[in-house]
């Protein structure tokens, strides 16, 4: 029953994709606020639609500890969870993300229009030059950025050192770093399509002050924080790995 029912949610996903998409590029002309408020409530609504037809909702902690301005978050990646829920608790925001995911069909012309940070993985050294650029303009304009710094999801218990690029734009931007943990990952995996039933569990931490430390100090802490709340939420330990070579 509860597979029978998370293709219900699905189907629906995705053909609501589609007509949020079409009707997201009429919108064109338009702010980026008018824009974001109407695409982001394709995230509400399946957010919502996952706790009516699969019994998976979520609760948070340290809602208090989110700051006024714009922020950057580095957030666990386990799931396509997040990609949704986010819309749902944190202010305006867009995502840095690679390129190509631009280029599927009405998902990615969506997301093009929320104005991401998309960047070229491949290009190296200009990656990360693409990533402060333009991660300090979406900041600058008052968007909230959205960075998983593990680069891909990882499956639970596990952890992926963190990647160097948001830990620069903090540092040079001088915008706070918001750290988010989340156990997502045990009830919507990363691979396959059975969704279980449960409650979310998702925890904001305290807002590291970058004009105070360095880019690797910056990481550190972060890296840190989250490791340290996903073993309080999951009750295991994060496993750190290597970054693949």
């Amino acid at each position: 029953m509860q597979y029978f029912r998370s293709v219900i949610f699905f189907i629906s996903m995705v053909s609501t994709a589609v007509v949020f998409a079409l009707l997201g590029l009429l919108l064109f002309p338009f702010s980026f606020e008018t824009r974001y408020r109407f695409i982001s409530q394709w995230a509400r609504f399946n957010i919502w639609w996952l706790g009516v037809t699969c019994n998976l909702r979520y609760e948070i902690d340290g809602l208090e500890n989110l700051p006024k301005d714009s922020a950057i978050v580095f957030s666990k990646h386990a799931s396509t969870w997040e990609t949704f829920a986010f819309q749902c608790f944190l202010p305006p925001q867009t995502w840095v993300l690679k390129q190509e995911l631009l280029r599927v069909p009405f998902f990615g012309w969506g997301l093009a229009m929320l104005k991401p940070v998309a960047i070229d993985r491949a290009s190296g050294r200009k990656a990360l030059k693409q990533l402060v650029d333009r991660g300090k303009i979406c900041l600058d304009e008052g968007r909230w950025l959205i960075i998983f710094p593990e680069g891909t999801r990882m499956a639970p218990g596990k952890m992926r050192k963190f990647g160097f690029g948001g830990a620069m734009l903090a540092e040079k931007s001088g915008h706070p770093v918001v750290p988010i943990a989340h156990n997502a990952g045990y009830f919507w995996p990363r691979l396959g399509m059975l969704k279980k039933a449960g409650v979310i569990k998702v925890r904001v931490g305290p807002v590291i002050d970058s004009k105070a430390h360095k880019a690797s100090e910056i990481n550190q802490m972060a890296e840190e924080w989250i490791a340290q709340a996903m073993t309080e939420i999951t009750g295991q330990a994060e496993e750190i790995v290597e970054r693949k070579k």
